[in-house]
């Protein structure tokens, strides 16, 4: 189980729910209502590795096109 209020100090951008961390690979993100699901990304775009199901994945893919830009801080 994720330790959320960790996960949440230590995000880049959290959105509706999704934390996302940058790091070496590209960016992972956190499914802060599920507490398991969790995939990484890379800065193209590629999928690298999950355990979110489809649907999850597809609404955390939208969120971080749409956010991305207040990363860049």
């Amino acid at each position: 189980m994720l330790d959320v209020k960790k996960i949440s100090d230590e995000a880049d951008m959290i959105v509706c729910g999704f934390a996302y961390k940058k790091n070496e690979q590209g960016i992972k993100i956190f499914d802060l209502n599920n507490c398991e699901g969790v995939a990484v990304i890379s800065d193209d775009g590629t999928l690298i590795e999950t355990n979110m199901d489809d649907i999850e994945l597809s609404i955390a893919k939208k969120h971080l096109a749409i956010n991305a830009k207040y990363m860049e801080a």
